[in-house]
């Protein structure tokens, strides 16, 4: 399997695309961009995490670069200790959600935000040259970060929401039970702890930080039946999964209903609706990417929000929510920014945030959610050949739009009176992705149908 390069930085399989020659050939090129200073390191667990980790600092060492390290933490948390340590840069080592034999790196500015398209461009140029050079002196030294988890955590306690009022002890005084399920990743520990603060009852599922996963890592549906079970066996209110380093978060109802994964920032753009002015009194801006469900629209309007859209991974977002300054934003796999914390995907501030929301309006999740607008979500992956435009050209025309209707900043986007649709070529794979949004279940036959005549289908 090649090296896989993307806005998300680097990831590849172990022994395979990633070596030790890769990993410290790409962060040696990370450091040549980066001004002066320290850089914070980080894992999601996985075994790999350990040799990986030796390796990256000793090329920092190399490089005369001071070194912090946090261990198995979120990559939220990193970001935020980038910012703590007012630190030149900061490294994740982490796959995200892809499976166990699969590891990489994300890059983190000194802003505590990833690398943008530009700044990874400029980052794989220099790591294509190998003539690095190195100096012939050496005086940075390793320093662990004493109980890391405590300054993120101290962040989300902090926010104005709890400290200008009485809601931290009116979530404690509800006595939430919660399951959590960390598949033995980064948030393990930080979560759980996050909860107790919270005054909760946690029921701990795969909390160990083994980076063993128990169950495949993209927190899907058919991923986290387990832990759908333990949440209506036990009666709990609510069930709360993440991914390996925990910047998605994926909800379970007091049902043991899974939640679609699209409605978490929905609930989380509610959340702050129902508080604003205790995020950002005078803000009204709103930002998700161009693939996030159109219930983040309904839940705005609500509250006199303007949304915004965005080309889809975090970063995009992020630039469009400074642009903007937004209250809040995300995306519809289960990312929550939002700034008043630090500008990334974070599932800490999720479960904030909707812990807030069921407390404020004393409803289970499963409640809040129906009245929500019923729509259903349809995904695809094809294959790209020689007249992949031209069959772009027959699919816009399939559903009567006109080309002049089309957003193109992300791949093409159009909505008409079935819904909406966007497609995007993959960065790193010869397959294009597809994802639709209807009202009415029963024309998801028929887009399944026009798809299906103009492209090869390789994943539904």
């Amino acid at each position: 399997m090649a090296l896989v390069r993307s806005i998300s930085g680097v990831r590849g399989t172990i022994g395979d695309s990633l070596t030790p020659n890769i990993v410290a050939k790409y962060i040696t090129a990370f450091s040549e961009i980066l001004p002066s200073g320290a850089i914070v390191i980080g894992n999601d667990g996985r075994p790999s995490g350990k040799w990986i980790e030796n390796i990256v600092v000793g090329t920092l060492l190399a490089l005369n670069r001071q070194v912090f390290t946090a261990g198995i933490v979120p990559t939220p948390t990193i970001q935020v200790l980038v910012e703590e340590r007012n630190a030149a840069g900061g490294i994740s080592i982490t796959a995200s959600h892809n499976p166990e034999q699969w590891n990489g790196l994300k890059f983190i500015n000194t802003d505590g935000t990833f690398f943008n398209k530009y700044q990874n461009q400029k980052l794989f140029e220099f790591a294509d040259n190998t003539s690095f050079k190195f100096p012939n002196f050496n005086n940075a030294t390793v320093e662990p970060i004493k109980n890391p988890i405590h300054y993120h955590l101290n962040k989300i306690f902090e926010l104005p929401l709890f400290k200008e009022t009485n809601l931290l002890e009116k979530i404690k005084s509800k006595h939430f039970k919660v399951v959590f399920d960390a598949n033995n990743s980064s948030g393990s520990e930080i979560i759980p702890t996050l909860l107790e603060g919270f005054g909760c009852e946690v029921i701990k599922v795969n909390c160990y930080k083994t980076g063993i996963f128990m169950h495949p890592p993209e927190p899907l549906p058919q991923n986290i039946s387990e832990v759908a079970s333990i949440v209506r066996n036990t009666k709990s209110d609510i069930g709360f999964v993440v991914d390996p380093d925990a910047d998605r978060l994926v909800l379970i109802d007091e049902l043991g209903h899974p939640v679609l994964e699209e409605l978490t920032i929905a609930l989380a753009i509610h959340a702050v609706g129902e508080f604003l002015e205790y995020f950002y009194p005078k803000g009204n801006k709103v930002v998700i990417n161009y693939s996030t469900t159109k219930v983040c629209e309904h839940v705005a309007k609500m509250f006199g929000l303007d949304l915004h859209r965005a080309p889809v991974g975090e970063i995009n977002v992020v630039t469009k929510m400074k642009e903007l300054d937004a209250v809040v934003g995300g995306e519809g796999s289960g990312g929550v920014i939002l700034p008043q914390c630090h500008y990334g995907r974070d599932s800490l501030v999720g479960i904030t945030l909707i812990l807030s929301l069921l407390s404020k309006l004393e409803k289970p999740i499963s409640q809040i959610i129906e009245k929500y607008p019923k729509t259903f979500i349809t995904k695809f992956q094809v294959e790209i050949d020689e007249e992949f435009d031209e069959k772009i050209e027959e699919l816009i025309n399939a559903f009567g739009i006109s080309l002049l209707d089309v957003n193109t900043e992300d791949g093409y986007r159009f909505e008409s009176d079935f819904g909406w649709l966007h497609i995007r070529k993959s960065n790193t794979e010869p397959i294009a992705r597809i994802i639709c949004e209807v009202a009415n279940e029963d024309n998801i036959q028929k887009i399944h149908d026009v798809i299906n005549k103009l492209f090869r289908v390789v994943k539904c």
